[in-house]
């Protein structure tokens, strides 16, 4: 039976569902950009690249799906309507929450005195206007870490720094983390490992060790979900992930689908899912195939993951691959220099290749999966009594 999907953000995960269900539904897209924002390439925007989006209107040409450009403000699950800033209500059958996720910025001095990833172009101008002096990039996942080495290696007549609160980098093995030393030494860029952030003030961050001199601040501390889910009803875990049986369909609302960053996507054997491209594009994939097998009357499979390497790119002439276990934890071989960043370009340049293949081909987007699959609790609404 068509229905009306409806499918809120526009992300690697919302666009990848967007594009891969049957077209006989009717499809809408709710975004508050009218872009698609290749969201891993962000330290190279602010690096100079001249732009990282793609427009929806391209994605989606062909396809029949229509695309409202509009901040959601509400969700009423009873009523199955989706509200937005302007006022509008527009009605669905089936809901794919796709808000995904933002930098977390709730420190003290944050907001007011931070760069963050999102705001790259700013951070662009403000570096590349000719001036110099203390640059200061605080996390030590591997979002800081590129943001790090791009913006040293862009910007040489800044003094890069690292904070983290304790190493750079620490899902990468010991070679891992041996290589990205050494980049970070040839680039220049000081790290300031195990130190915690107090706040961030003009002219300075706050830590538990001393004060750091920093004329420009960028925050790369830690990713947040949207709060809409958990206002509006739907059941979340303790970091406001909606929470997901195993065709990720809400637990408490059997008619929403959430995918990507703000999901809580648990999968036997791997764990947890981390807020990822690698991650998202396979659940909205997977959501795709749950929704469309349910509308033909089939019960759908649970979704299996398993994860294969860690790419990072280091500057434009250096790079890490990192071999992993289909759990994420590293193991011992890695690739490093100008092959590993070829390898990491090749992989950005897949996801929108992937995307376009979508549009053309629904159902094109493939990826590793994990050998066993455990039942995961259906929604409670849906338990026999």
């Amino acid at each position: 039976m068509a229905q009306h999907i409806v499918v809120i953000g526009a992300g690697y995960a919302g666009m990848t569902t967007a594009l891969r269900v049957d077209r006989r539904h009717r499809v809408t897209i709710v975004s508050a950009e009218d872009h698609f924002t290749q969201r891993i390439r962000l330290h190279e925007l602010a690096a100079g690249r001249p732009s990282v989006t793609v427009p929806l209107a391209e994605l989606t040409r062909g396809t029949g799906i229509t695309t409202v450009t509009a901040r959601v403000t509400g969700l009423d699950l009873d009523g199955k309507r989706v509200r937005t800033h302007d006022g509008r209500e527009i009605g669905y059958d089936t809901l794919v929450y796709a808000l995904g996720s933002r930098t977390d910025t709730d420190v003290p001095g944050v907001r007011r005195h931070a760069y963050t990833a999102e705001r790259a172009v700013e951070l662009r101008k403000r570096l590349g206007d000719g001036g110099a002096g203390d640059l200061v990039v605080v996390g030590g996942g591997l979002t800081g870490v590129e943001l790090a080495a791009e913006l040293a290696e862009a910007y040489p007549a800044w003094r890069v720094a690292l904070v983290t609160g304790g190493e750079p980098a620490p899902g990468l093995s010991e070679k891992g983390r041996a290589h990205l030393a050494g980049v970070l030494g040839r680039l220049g860029v000081r790290v300031h490992a195990h130190t915690q952030v107090a706040g961030v003030d003009e002219g300075r961050v706050r830590t538990d060790a001393a004060d750091i001199p920093a004329d420009v601040v960028v925050w790369a501390a830690s990713f947040c979900v949207p709060s809409l889910a958990a206002e509006s009803g739907l059941a979340v875990d303790e970091r406001g992930r909606v929470l997901v049986d195993d065709t990720l369909r809400s637990t408490s609302h059997p008619e929403v689908y959430a995918v990507g960053d703000a999901a809580a996507v648990e999968v036997p054997g791997v764990g947890t899912l981390r807020m990822s491209c690698a991650t998202g594009m396979p659940i909205g994939a997977h959501a795709a195939d749950a929704i469309n097998a349910r509308a033909r009357g089939r019960t759908p499979r649970p979704f299996r993951f398993r994860y294969v390497i860690q790419c990072v790119s280091l500057g434009r002439r250096d790079g890490l691959i990192q071999l992993v276990r289909a759990d994420d934890t590293p193991g011992d071989r890695i690739v490093t220099g100008r092959a590993a960043a070829w390898v990491k370009e090749l992989i950005c340049r897949f996801t929108v290749a992937s995307l376009r293949l979508e549009r053309r081909r629904p159902g094109s987007y493939m990826w590793l999966k994990s050998r066993h699959a455990a039942a995961i609790p259906a929604p409670a609404a849906l338990r026999q009594p």
